[in-house]
Protein backbone atom coordinates (compact mmCIF):
# COMPACT_ATOMS: atom_id res chain seq x y z
CA UNK A 1 0.00 0.00 0.00
CA UNK A 2 2.97 2.37 0.48
CA UNK A 3 3.52 2.46 -3.31
CA UNK A 4 -0.01 3.61 -4.18
CA UNK A 5 0.79 7.35 -3.94
CA UNK A 6 -2.39 7.97 -1.99
CA UNK A 7 -3.46 11.60 -2.31
CA UNK A 8 -6.03 12.75 0.25
CA UNK A 9 -7.68 16.08 1.02
CA UNK A 10 -5.95 18.61 3.24
CA UNK A 11 -7.24 18.11 6.77
CA UNK A 12 -7.38 21.86 7.47
CA UNK A 13 -9.55 22.42 4.41
CA UNK A 14 -11.86 19.62 5.49
CA UNK A 15 -12.13 21.10 8.99
CA UNK A 16 -13.11 24.46 7.52
CA UNK A 17 -16.04 22.70 5.87
CA UNK A 18 -17.69 22.45 9.30
CA UNK A 19 -19.36 25.83 9.36
CA UNK A 20 -22.25 27.45 11.26
CA UNK A 21 -24.84 26.17 8.76
CA UNK A 22 -23.73 22.56 9.31
CA UNK A 23 -23.78 23.14 13.08
CA UNK A 24 -27.36 24.44 13.02
CA UNK A 25 -28.38 21.54 10.79
CA UNK A 26 -26.96 19.04 13.33
CA UNK A 27 -28.68 20.69 16.29
CA UNK A 28 -32.01 20.63 14.47
CA UNK A 29 -31.46 16.96 13.57
CA UNK A 30 -30.77 16.00 17.22
CA UNK A 31 -33.88 17.79 18.49
CA UNK A 32 -36.13 16.30 15.82
CA UNK A 33 -34.62 12.84 16.40
CA UNK A 34 -35.30 13.06 20.15
CA UNK A 35 -38.95 13.95 19.54
CA UNK A 36 -39.39 11.15 16.99
CA UNK A 37 -37.79 8.53 19.27
CA UNK A 38 -39.93 9.65 22.23
CA UNK A 39 -43.03 9.31 20.05
CA UNK A 40 -41.94 5.82 18.95
CA UNK A 41 -41.14 4.73 22.53
CA UNK A 42 -44.53 5.88 23.81
CA UNK A 43 -46.11 3.85 21.02
CA UNK A 44 -44.29 0.56 21.71
CA UNK A 45 -43.78 0.76 25.51
CA UNK A 46 -47.23 -0.63 26.52
CA UNK A 47 -46.75 -3.66 24.25
CA UNK A 48 -43.26 -4.46 25.54
CA UNK A 49 -44.70 -5.60 28.88
CA UNK A 50 -47.20 -7.96 27.23
CA UNK A 51 -44.67 -9.36 24.70
CA UNK A 52 -41.30 -9.29 26.54
CA UNK A 53 -39.61 -12.11 24.62
CA UNK A 54 -40.80 -10.81 21.27
CA UNK A 55 -39.56 -7.34 22.21
CA UNK A 56 -36.18 -8.67 23.38
CA UNK A 57 -35.63 -10.59 20.15
CA UNK A 58 -36.60 -7.50 18.13
CA UNK A 59 -34.18 -5.32 20.12
CA UNK A 60 -31.30 -7.77 19.64
CA UNK A 61 -31.98 -8.15 15.93
CA UNK A 62 -32.09 -4.38 15.64
CA UNK A 63 -28.67 -4.08 17.30
CA UNK A 64 -27.13 -6.46 14.75
CA UNK A 65 -28.95 -4.73 11.90
CA UNK A 66 -27.54 -1.40 13.10
CA UNK A 67 -24.02 -2.81 12.82
CA UNK A 68 -24.70 -3.68 9.19
CA UNK A 69 -26.30 -0.31 8.44
CA UNK A 70 -23.40 1.54 10.05
CA UNK A 71 -21.08 -0.37 7.72
CA UNK A 72 -23.21 0.34 4.68
CA UNK A 73 -23.40 4.08 5.35
CA UNK A 74 -19.68 4.19 6.22
CA UNK A 75 -18.79 2.35 3.01
CA UNK A 76 -21.01 4.68 0.96
CA UNK A 77 -19.48 7.84 2.44
CA UNK A 78 -15.92 6.50 2.15
CA UNK A 79 -16.26 5.19 -1.38
CA UNK A 80 -18.48 7.53 -3.40
CA UNK A 81 -19.10 11.23 -3.74
CA UNK A 82 -17.16 14.29 -2.62
CA UNK A 83 -17.26 16.69 0.35
CA UNK A 84 -18.12 19.48 -2.09
CA UNK A 85 -21.63 18.12 -2.64
CA UNK A 86 -24.32 20.34 -1.04
CA UNK A 87 -25.79 19.18 2.30
CA UNK A 88 -24.88 15.46 2.05
CA UNK A 89 -21.29 16.21 1.06
CA UNK A 90 -20.65 18.70 3.83
CA UNK A 91 -22.70 17.02 6.56
CA UNK A 92 -21.99 13.32 5.88
CA UNK A 93 -19.12 12.71 3.46
CA UNK A 94 -16.77 15.41 4.77
CA UNK A 95 -16.46 13.96 8.33
CA UNK A 96 -15.47 10.55 6.97
CA UNK A 97 -12.83 12.01 4.66
CA UNK A 98 -11.51 14.17 7.50
CA UNK A 99 -11.36 11.12 9.73
CA UNK A 100 -9.02 9.31 7.33
CA UNK A 101 -6.46 12.11 7.40
CA UNK A 102 -6.83 12.91 11.13
CA UNK A 103 -8.10 9.98 13.17
CA UNK A 104 -7.96 11.88 16.45
CA UNK A 105 -10.15 14.75 15.26
CA UNK A 106 -13.26 12.77 16.19
CA UNK A 107 -12.08 12.67 19.82
CA UNK A 108 -12.23 16.49 19.87
CA UNK A 109 -15.84 16.64 18.64
CA UNK A 110 -18.53 17.62 21.12
CA UNK A 111 -21.88 15.85 21.47
CA UNK A 112 -23.53 17.77 18.63
CA UNK A 113 -20.80 17.22 16.06
CA UNK A 114 -20.37 13.58 17.09
CA UNK A 115 -24.02 12.58 16.87
CA UNK A 116 -25.78 15.09 14.62
CA UNK A 117 -25.22 13.16 11.37
CA UNK A 118 -26.60 9.88 12.68
CA UNK A 119 -29.65 11.61 14.16
CA UNK A 120 -30.41 13.07 10.74
CA UNK A 121 -30.11 9.65 9.08
CA UNK A 122 -32.30 7.94 11.71
CA UNK A 123 -35.00 10.62 11.86
CA UNK A 124 -37.22 9.57 8.91
CA UNK A 125 -36.87 5.90 9.89
CA UNK A 126 -38.06 6.57 13.45
CA UNK A 127 -41.01 8.62 12.21
CA UNK A 128 -41.98 5.86 9.79
CA UNK A 129 -41.88 3.26 12.57
CA UNK A 130 -44.07 5.42 14.82
CA UNK A 131 -46.71 5.51 12.08
CA UNK A 132 -46.94 1.71 11.73
CA UNK A 133 -50.37 0.16 12.42
CA UNK A 134 -51.20 -2.16 15.32
CA UNK A 135 -50.50 -5.87 15.19
CA UNK A 136 -47.90 -8.33 16.43
CA UNK A 137 -45.78 -8.26 13.29
CA UNK A 138 -45.92 -4.46 13.14
CA UNK A 139 -44.95 -4.26 16.83
CA UNK A 140 -41.92 -6.45 16.16
CA UNK A 141 -40.90 -4.21 13.27
CA UNK A 142 -41.42 -1.05 15.32
CA UNK A 143 -39.40 -2.41 18.27
CA UNK A 144 -36.61 -3.54 15.96
CA UNK A 145 -36.59 -0.11 14.29
CA UNK A 146 -36.39 1.60 17.69
CA UNK A 147 -33.34 -0.54 18.51
CA UNK A 148 -31.76 0.22 15.12
CA UNK A 149 -32.23 3.98 15.49
CA UNK A 150 -30.98 3.99 19.07
CA UNK A 151 -27.91 1.93 18.15
CA UNK A 152 -27.19 4.07 15.09
CA UNK A 153 -27.39 7.16 17.26
CA UNK A 154 -24.76 5.62 19.55
CA UNK A 155 -22.54 4.44 16.70
CA UNK A 156 -20.47 7.60 16.34
CA UNK A 157 -20.03 7.73 20.11
CA UNK A 158 -18.73 4.14 20.06
CA UNK A 159 -16.52 5.12 17.13
CA UNK A 160 -15.20 8.13 19.05
CA UNK A 161 -14.39 5.99 22.10
CA UNK A 162 -12.49 3.53 19.87
CA UNK A 163 -10.09 6.35 18.99
CA UNK A 164 -9.65 7.79 22.48
CA UNK A 165 -6.36 7.13 24.25
CA UNK A 166 -8.03 6.90 27.67
CA UNK A 167 -11.78 6.26 27.43
CA UNK A 168 -13.80 5.85 30.65
CA UNK A 169 -13.37 2.61 32.55
CA UNK A 170 -16.87 1.33 31.79
CA UNK A 171 -16.22 1.96 28.09
CA UNK A 172 -13.04 -0.14 28.18
CA UNK A 173 -15.02 -2.96 29.80
CA UNK A 174 -17.63 -2.86 27.03
CA UNK A 175 -14.88 -2.76 24.39
CA UNK A 176 -13.09 -5.78 25.86
CA UNK A 177 -16.39 -7.65 25.90
CA UNK A 178 -16.94 -6.65 22.22
CA UNK A 179 -20.30 -5.10 23.10
CA UNK A 180 -19.23 -1.86 21.44
CA UNK A 181 -16.55 -1.23 18.79
CA UNK A 182 -13.10 -2.37 20.09
CA UNK A 183 -10.11 -0.15 19.16
CA UNK A 184 -7.86 -2.95 17.86
CA UNK A 185 -10.67 -4.29 15.68
CA UNK A 186 -11.41 -0.87 14.20
CA UNK A 187 -7.70 -0.26 13.55
CA UNK A 188 -7.98 -2.74 10.64
CA UNK A 189 -10.11 -0.20 8.77
CA UNK A 190 -7.52 2.53 9.19
CA UNK A 191 -4.93 0.61 7.22
CA UNK A 192 -4.55 2.17 3.74
CA UNK A 193 -6.50 2.11 1.45
CA UNK A 194 -9.32 2.03 4.03
CA UNK A 195 -11.28 -0.54 2.04
CA UNK A 196 -12.61 -3.00 4.63
CA UNK A 197 -14.11 -3.36 8.12
CA UNK A 198 -16.66 -0.58 7.69
CA UNK A 199 -19.10 -1.63 10.47
CA UNK A 200 -18.53 0.70 13.43
CA UNK A 201 -21.38 0.01 15.86
CA UNK A 202 -19.86 -3.15 17.28
CA UNK A 203 -18.00 -4.70 14.34
CA UNK A 204 -19.48 -8.19 14.63
CA UNK A 205 -20.25 -8.38 10.88
CA UNK A 206 -16.96 -7.02 9.54
CA UNK A 207 -15.07 -10.24 8.92
CA UNK A 208 -18.10 -12.02 7.44
CA UNK A 209 -18.87 -9.16 5.03
CA UNK A 210 -15.22 -8.94 4.01
CA UNK A 211 -14.84 -12.66 3.36
CA UNK A 212 -18.14 -12.80 1.49
CA UNK A 213 -16.90 -9.93 -0.73
CA UNK A 214 -20.08 -7.99 -0.04
CA UNK A 215 -18.83 -4.44 -0.51
CA UNK A 216 -16.28 -5.47 -3.14
CA UNK A 217 -19.06 -6.95 -5.26
CA UNK A 218 -21.22 -3.83 -4.87
CA UNK A 219 -18.30 -1.66 -5.98
CA UNK A 220 -17.74 -3.71 -9.13
CA UNK A 221 -21.44 -3.62 -10.00
CA UNK A 222 -21.67 0.15 -9.53
CA UNK A 223 -18.48 0.71 -11.55
CA UNK A 224 -19.78 -1.50 -14.37
CA UNK A 225 -23.09 0.39 -14.53
CA UNK A 226 -21.88 3.95 -13.92
CA UNK A 227 -18.18 3.98 -14.77
CA UNK A 228 -17.39 5.61 -11.40
CA UNK A 229 -14.15 4.65 -9.66
CA UNK A 230 -14.57 3.79 -5.96
CA UNK A 231 -12.54 5.96 -3.53
CA UNK A 232 -11.24 8.20 -6.33
CA UNK A 233 -12.06 11.37 -4.39
CA UNK A 234 -10.63 10.01 -1.12
CA UNK A 235 -7.25 8.54 -2.15
CA UNK A 236 -6.69 9.80 -5.71
CA UNK A 237 -7.44 8.27 -9.10
CA UNK A 238 -4.23 6.23 -9.49
CA UNK A 239 -4.46 4.60 -6.07
CA UNK A 240 -8.20 4.03 -6.51
CA UNK A 241 -7.63 2.22 -9.81
CA UNK A 242 -5.00 -0.03 -8.25
CA UNK A 243 -7.28 -0.91 -5.35
CA UNK A 244 -10.24 -1.53 -7.67
CA UNK A 245 -8.17 -4.00 -9.71
CA UNK A 246 -7.00 -6.01 -6.73
CA UNK A 247 -8.25 -9.60 -6.58
CA UNK A 248 -11.04 -10.24 -4.08
CA UNK A 249 -10.18 -11.73 -0.69
CA UNK A 250 -10.23 -15.53 -0.48
CA UNK A 251 -13.43 -17.14 0.64
CA UNK A 252 -13.19 -18.87 4.02
CA UNK A 253 -12.51 -22.58 3.99
CA UNK A 254 -15.15 -24.78 5.53
CA UNK A 255 -13.87 -26.56 8.62
CA UNK A 256 -13.07 -30.22 8.13
CA UNK A 257 -15.06 -32.53 10.34
CA UNK A 258 -13.17 -35.62 11.47
CA UNK A 259 -15.37 -38.20 13.13
CA UNK A 260 -13.71 -40.37 15.76
CA UNK A 261 -13.56 -44.10 15.11
CA UNK A 262 -15.93 -46.10 17.28
CA UNK A 263 -15.52 -49.80 18.02
CA UNK A 264 -18.99 -51.31 17.93
CA UNK A 265 -19.65 -54.47 19.95
CA UNK A 266 -20.12 -57.72 18.02
CA UNK A 267 -23.59 -59.00 18.82
CA UNK A 268 -22.65 -62.46 17.53
CA UNK A 269 -20.10 -62.93 20.31
CA UNK A 270 -17.14 -63.21 17.93
CA UNK A 271 -14.18 -60.78 18.37
CA UNK A 272 -14.12 -57.86 15.94
CA UNK A 273 -10.84 -56.83 14.36
CA UNK A 274 -9.97 -53.21 15.12
CA UNK A 275 -9.23 -50.89 12.21
CA UNK A 276 -5.92 -49.06 12.02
Amino acid sequence: MNDLEIRQHDRHALREGYGPAVRRFEIASILAYALAMAWLLVDIAPRIGTNPFLALSALMLGFVAADFLSGFVHWTADTWGTPEWPIIGRALIRPFREHHVDQKEITRHDFVETNGNNCFISLPVAVGAALLPDGTAWFFLAAMTFSICLSIMGTNQFHKWAHMDAPPRYVRMLQRASLILPPDHHAVHHTAPYAKYYCITVGWLNEALFRLRFFQTLEKLITRVSGLIPREDDIGKRAALVVAQQPPPPLPELPKIVLPSIDLPDVSGRPVAKSD
